[in-house]
């Protein structure tokens, strides 16, 4: 079993989504293992979005493609890109409460990823979360100097997922239990 970190962001809080987010993955088989609502300070964010030399170069190199891709002059360096992405989204998430949830289940992160759906919510099959109750595109995004509003942070993988968890929960806050419907599934 693998866990993964899911973050109700603050447009999926604005909107009232919560049930909706996670009845999509229970639904899927995934259990809550650990939950809480809190007000993320900037400190806390920038434990989750590190200023981690490989991250922010990855960051970066995948939206300066995408400018270039989209005929944008580019000025900055990959890096700066990153960094100015990182700072937005540090922004974002703490200007209100959030929800944090720890899921639990057979390839936690494949499954939870899947029904997320694809990161820019125009991409999104409608059958995911993103797909069906956002629109938010990068180029609305980059236009009003913000990060893309897709309702959710979903870990990429068990292992990352493993990392994120322990910015967000201590040990003490995640639960053992059943599920009944797991005997079924599993």
């Amino acid at each position: 079993m693998e866990r993964v970190l899911v973050l109700v962001k603050p447009d999926g809080m604005e909107r009232a989504m919560v049930g909706k987010i996670f009845d999509a993955f229970e639904s899927a088989g995934l259990k809550i293992v650990g939950l809480k609502m809190l007000q993320a300070t900037d400190e806390l964010v920038k434990k989750h979005y590190t200023d981690d030399e490989s991250w922010l170069l990855s960051v970066g190199e995948k939206t300066k493609k995408s400018y270039i891709e989209k005929g944008i002059e580019v000025n900055e360096t990959p890096r700066e890109i990153g960094v100015r992405i990182r700072n937005m989204l540090v922004k974002e998430i703490t200007k209100m409460p959030i929800i944090a949830a720890v899921f639990e289940g057979n390839a936690a992160a494949d499954v939870a990823r899947k029904i997320a759906g694809a990161t820019e919510p125009r991409k999104a099959d409608p059958s995911t979360i993103r797909g069906k109750y956002a629109s938010d595109t990068y180029g609305l995004a980059d236009k009003e100097k913000r990060p893309v509003r897709n309702l959710v942070h979903v870990s990429e993988t068990g292992e990352i997922g493993e990392k994120e968890i322990k910015v967000w929960f201590k040990e003490s806050e995640l639960f053992e239990y059943g599920r009944i419907d797991w005997k079924a599934m599993y």
